[in-house]
């Protein structure tokens, strides 16, 4: 008997475990309730310009090619991709930049105008590069390639190793320190945890390996906008028998009395059986809206959000030569505005922000002689406090954005050379996309949020249920769903298998455990 999957949201791990699914012989059927596909990670167009409506860094590149390659494709035929020609121009308070490039020995000359040009400098960056290589390596390996279903997962001896050597004890920021001693160099190797919605303040060490992909690995950029790459794994997904429907709202799970899934009913009224049912919405949204009320899903409502954003998409008159393909301004006051972030959940006082040209590398992205700018500004999520004005929050970012722009790359008339302005605000985020509180990444990546901590794959409260995206397992960020859409792939291949794998016995000691966890007390401890 065919099994039929019933799969809500077209986003990015509903896209690629339709894909993955339905090569494996499944029924597959995916609702999203927009017109369009891939969640955050779609576009928007606006009289020739085009924008990433979110993600617009493509790293990890290696994590693509592994998916496509899974699916039997040639990425080479699906995607072209651009090669940024340098990582990002690095806007300081006082006027002074940087450049973040893959050319080592480019960096390595920068470097020594903040660090100096004794030979530590670029002794203390390739032992940088050494511990982030090894955050990358492991990290891949232990958070992203491995399902942690279980207790005993987290505390296998075998992973000891791997996670002495991740540092989940310290911070980005912290270890930063320990390798460059100037305040610029600091803030330019660790703005990279907000990719995760996170300070680097908090973000766990190991998310350095961010900064080593990026060195490595370099950035680069699909010709046509990020959505390209939904665009093939929708098509893969379809080749193989899948059915996308759009315009297709989800108004709840249907769970029967004995708790188990068994579809799902629309807005209009129609109702889909089906025998899986795999839930891409916004995991916090899914569990307190979707669902039959519980304990957990109050729970999960209190759980540590990442960040939202203040998003700016604008199309400009002409083309803006001080900006590069990706360009970072850093604030002066650099962990007060993190602060006013993550625990005043305001926008800071002084931003720090991002800003991407997508028309600099791929001239399709706006008309000829113009540029397209996309603008995105770290802001908290929405809370409680009802005394909060997005407007005037909206417009103090554009003012400040404005001004720093102006200051910094010495324009004096940024203002009118913008056509035509759109904004994404917390309640666009949350509104558009059902994204909880308005927060864009999901559950944030703190230590007791990632591994078998993490929300699991498969529901622990309802049969049949499993979810796919960034606030389950192993995380958020397009590359990280990839991986957990591979991990979900295995759970479901080995349910229906003929030959199911039987799940290894672990009839450990409580004695063992409890010697486990000294050991790995023990080693973190040591470590510092």
């Amino acid at each position: 008997m065919v099994v039929k999957i019933i799969i809500i949201g077209a986003g990015v791990g509903g896209t690629a475990a339709a894909a993955r699914l339905s090569k494996k012989g499944f029924q597959v059927e995916i609702y999203e309730k927009n017109s369009y596909n891939g969640g955050r990670c779609s576009l928007i167009y606006q009289n020739g310009h085009r924008f990433d409506q979110g993600p617009s860094l493509y790293l990890m590149p290696k994590i693509f090619e592994e998916t496509l390659e899974d699916l039997g494709e040639d990425i080479k035929n699906h995607i072209e991709l651009l090669k940024c020609s340098t990582n990002y121009n690095v806007h300081f308070h006082d006027g002074e930049t940087f450049e973040l490039t893959t050319d080592i020995s480019k960096l390595s000359r920068s470097l020594e105008k903040y660090e100096g040009s004794d030979e530590s400098t670029l002794i203390n960056f390739l032992s940088y590069l050494k511990e982030t290589h090894i955050h990358y390596q492991r990290g891949v390996k232990v958070a992203l390639k491995t399902d942690f279903q279980h207790w005993y997962d987290l505390f296998n001896p075998k992973y000891i190793p791997d996670i002495i050597q991740l540092h989940l004890l310290d911070t980005v920021y912290n270890r930063v320190c320990k390798y460059f001693k100037s305040d610029y160099m600091r803030k330019a190797f660790s703005f990279q945890t907000m990719y995760l919605g996170m300070s680097p303040y908090s973000g766990l060490a190991a998310y350095s390996l961010l900064q080593y992909t990026e060195i490595a690995e370099g950035i680069w950029y699909p010709k046509g906008g990020f959505n390209t790459v939904l665009q093939s794994l929708e098509n893969i997904a379809v080749k193989h028998g899948a059915k996308f429907h759009y315009n297709a709202d989800v108004q709840k799970i249907i769970v029967d009395d004995k708790g188990v899934a068994k579809g799902i009913k629309l807005v209009n009224g129609d109702v889909v059986n089906s025998d899986i049912v795999i839930c891409n919405a916004d995991l916090v949204y899914a569990y307190n809206k979707l669902l039959p009320k519980t304990s957990y899903a109050k729970k999960l409502g209190k759980k540590e959000l990442t960040s939202s954003s203040i998003s700016f998409y604008w199309s400009m008159k002409t083309i803006v030569p001080q900006l590069k393909e990706h360009n970072i301004f850093l604030a002066e006051k650099y962990k007060q505005s993190f602060d006013q972030i993550f625990k005043d959940h305001t926008l800071p006082d002084e931003p720090s922000f991002y800003v991407n040209v997508p028309s600099r590398i791929d001239p399709t992205a706006a008309p000829e002689g113009k540029d397209t700018v996309v603008v995105l500004v770290p802001v908290g999520h929405i809370t409680n406090v009802s005394n909060i004005d997005f407007d005037q929050l909206v417009k103090k970012a554009r003012e400040n954005v404005i001004d720093t722009m102006e200051k910094r790359l010495k324009i004096s008339n940024f203002r009118n050379l913008i056509d035509h302005e759109i904004v994404n605000d917390p309640r666009t985020w949350q509104n558009k996309f059902n994204l909880w509180k308005g927060s864009i990444l999901g559950l944030s990546h703190s230590l007791f949020q990632v591994l078998w901590f993490r929300p699991s794959l498969k529901c622990k409260i309802f049969e049949n249920l499993y979810f796919v995206g960034a606030s389950v397992q192993p995380g958020t960020g397009v590359p990280i769903v990839l991986c957990g859409a591979k991990l979900l792939e295995k759970q479901l291949c080995d349910r229906f298998s003929e030959n199911t794998v039987k799940l290894k016995s672990y009839s450990k000691s409580f004695s063992l455990l409890i010697s486990i966890l000294a050991i790995l007390f023990f080693c973190f401890v040591s470590e510092f």
